[in-house]
């Protein structure tokens, strides 16, 4: 389902997570896919869990590769969110959030097999496991290691918390 369907994503039904770990983020989505393999997921969002692993799976990754140049911030959003660091780095993310100028809403919603998804996500989290982005966040600017790693878990959190085992 696309990202500009009728479900709103603020008070869908949404499980709350958190993770301490990257593995344990992992370890969820791949419960989740065996789920989805068994025909007994529910999602009460708008992507499949295939979208939703690969856009968390971008979100990692683009850091590394390096971001999209229409995605630029203006300064004064800068300004407001680093004030709100916690809120990235201790979570929850907010639900819902949607970054202007894009049609969907944000980047890397794509959609994609489940498989798809969970291959693409392990691989990511595996990268950031490895070593920190070397390129600073494009909102909250440099982050340690284990603040990259804290906002990415965060944010599968909010994204796995419309995945829901019947």
């Amino acid at each position: 389902m696309a990202h500009s369907a009728q479900i709103n994503p603020r008070s869908a039904e949404h499980r709350t997570l958190k993770f301490r770990t990257l593995d344990e983020a992992v370890a969820e989505a791949e419960r989740l896919a065996a789920a989805d393999r068994a025909g007994t997921l529910r999602t009460t969002g708008n992507w499949s869990l295939g979208q939703a692993l690969g856009h968390i799976a971008f979100w990692i990754n683009t850091p590394f590769d390096g971001y999209p140049p229409s995605l630029r911030p203006p300064w004064i959003l800068r300004f407001i969110l680093r004030r709100r660091r916690n809120m990235f780095l201790q979570g929850p993310m907010p639900r819902g959030v949607r970054i202007p100028k894009f049609p969907e809403g944000t980047l890397g919603t794509e959609p994609l097999s489940t498989d798809e998804g969970l291959a693409r996500f392990r691989k990511a989290a595996a990268r950031l496991k490895a070593a920190p982005p070397a390129n600073p966040n494009i909102i909250l600017g440099p982050l340690t290691h284990d603040e990259w790693i804290a906002m990415n878990l965060n944010h599968a959190a909010l994204h796995l918390g419309y995945m829901h085992e019947r």
